[in-house]
């Protein structure tokens, strides 16, 4: 999608962080770079009367916040197209709904006030959970965080048919010309049925085949379309939050997806996307996949 990269920036150490990385994107996509600050100053202290001098501590902290992330996202990148704007709305409010126009929604891991020890903030949690279109959440080491290892990793899941994560994931590692890690997970059954007729030879072999068929499938429209992508495939046994949270730490990027059910309300992650969010070594992308809930009384 073409379209700016968003950031939200509060002032906060892990905001600017996540400028920065929002900056680095939008040099390589070649895209504007909108910075994005939410306040409800005014709804606590008032508007001024145009006749005094004197400016509402809460807007003067708004415009500085947007001011000095404007010109470190121009000291950073000289050329880029950059825009701040001071928005009147609460943060998670109003990144969504600039998230709906922008090639790509950036927001920090914590935000302004929260404890060092949070895992991860509400707002970064609402909009990854919420946003209509791709979300990064930026944390990670500082190798990652300068994009060092060279590696995009992808997770793929049973519904990623040529999703719009795996095109988001091999669109990445061709613009960084990095190589893409992509891994299914599978699990054996608690129960597997003794007698059944696929079932013969090693156990966990005949899962192993279907989780690397899937995989296969998965990665079979985009490979087409980015045949010098670097890609290196493999199927784990075990949890996938597990195996992508201990890659990660290898990773500039880990990618997952997230079901949408465009009739349903609140926080749509799933467990792998979750768990990434919160323990993952590297930056990770939230990639939506909407589709329309199942009417009532049927179930998937």
């Amino acid at each position: 999608m073409v379209g700016p990269v968003v950031v939200g920036v509060d002032g906060s150490d892990a905001s600017l962080t996540a400028l920065d990385w929002a900056v680095d994107e939008a040099v390589r996509h070649e895209q504007p770079l909108r910075i994005v600050h939410a306040s409800l100053w005014e709804r606590y202290e008032g508007v001024v009367p145009s006749w005094s001098t004197d400016r509402p501590e809460g807007q003067v902290l708004a415009e500085n916040i947007v001011g000095t992330a404007e010109e470190r996202a121009r000291r950073r990148a000289p050329g880029l197209a950059v825009m701040a704007v001071v928005l009147a709305e609460d943060a998670a409010t109003a990144l969504l709904r600039e998230g709906q126009e922008s090639m790509l929604l950036v927001v920090g891991s914590r935000g302004r006030g929260q404890p060092a020890d949070l895992l991860l903030g509400s707002v970064g949690l609402v909009v990854a959970a919420r946003a209509h279109g791709p979300v990064v959440v930026v944390r990670g080491d500082r190798h990652a965080l300068a994009a060092r290892h060279q590696r995009i990793l992808l997770g793929v899941g049973d519904h990623d048919v040529d999703a719009p994560a795996v095109r988001f994931a091999f669109r990445e590692a061709a613009v960084r010309d990095a190589e893409l890690d992509v891994v299914r997970a599978w699990r054996r059954p608690a129960h597997e049925p003794v007698e059944h007729p696929l079932l013969t030879g090693e156990p966990g072999a005949y899962y192993e085949h279907r989780a690397s068929e899937l995989l296969d499938k998965a990665l079979e429209a985009a490979a087409s379309e980015y045949p010098d992508v670097r890609l290196r495939r493999s199927t784990v046994e075990g949890p996938a939050h597990r195996a992508l949270t201990d890659r990660s730490a290898a990773a500039d990027l880990l990618v997952v997806g997230a079901r949408r059910r465009d009739r349903l309300v609140g926080l749509e992650l799933g467990r792998v996307a979750h768990r990434a969010l919160h323990h993952a070594s590297c930056p990770v992308a939230v990639i939506p996949q909407h589709h329309l809930a199942p009417p009532e009384g049927e179930h998937r």
